[in-house]
């Protein structure tokens, strides 16, 4: 057994940066499945289930502006951490107003997606009625528009709105039209903490469905 979740999410602005691209940022042409679950999981996230993305609806048209966007420089890096956690008298903070520049951006604009997927228990010995549970506070915590962080789209000067999507039909800016979108940002492989590294997939959007419930994930 398992529930189908739809939640519909919308925005001015999104940024789901390509990897590819190490200075300017380049948003992908749709919302990726690791930020849809992003999105879910900042709604609602419990250690005893994950979600499963299996579609994202393109309610419309792909936009794209360009923006310039400030930023700092450097990053706290794991050697900082390790040494201030040695020597607390170490400084392990990055004054802003120091370090600031301004990139640029290619950013997606007026963004509407439906995301549907599904709950995965952690421990397949929990029962059904723990799988429903689950789905039932997902359902009213979308309903009342709670949220434990304010949902984003790509980076959290891009907040998403959220609402439950109930009609069964979902119309799309792309009907009746296929496109190729190339290879997208799938998800992160945390399996080896010393080799944390993302997986891709090849995203072909038909009639404004990316379906990536099956899809070939490469390393």
């Amino acid at each position: 057994m398992y529930y189908t979740i739809r939640v519909e999410v919308c925005g001015n602005y999104a940024l789901f940066s390509r990897p590819e691209m190490k200075v300017e940022r380049v948003s992908y042409d749709v919302m990726t499945p690791s930020a849809a679950r992003g999105v879910l999981e900042a709604i609602y996230w419990h250690p005893g289930f994950r979600y499963e993305i299996d579609k994202i609806f393109v309610l419309k048209k792909i936009k794209f502006a360009n923006i310039r966007r400030n930023e700092v420089t450097q990053k706290i890096s794991v050697q900082n951490v390790k040494s201030f956690m040695k020597n607390p008298n170490d400084n392990i903070y990055i004054a802003t107003s120091e370090n600031r520049t301004q990139r640029a951006a290619m950013v997606l604009k007026d963004v509407r997606y439906v995301i549907e997927a599904h709950i995965m228990l952690e421990k397949p010995e929990n029962n059904a009625e723990m799988l429903g549970k689950f789905y039932a506070i997902f359902q009213r915590r979308v309903e009342s528009g709670q949220c434990y962080h304010m949902p984003y789209f790509g980076t959290r000067e891009f907040p998403a709105n959220f609402k439950p999507y109930n009609s069964l039909a979902i119309k799309t800016a792309y009907s009746n039209d296929t496109k190729d979108l190339g290879f997208m940002l799938y998800d992160m492989d945390y399996s080896d903490s010393e080799n944390i590294c993302p997986t891709f997939f090849r995203a072909i959007m038909k009639n404004g469905v990316i379906d990536v419930a099956n899809v070939e994930v490469f390393r």
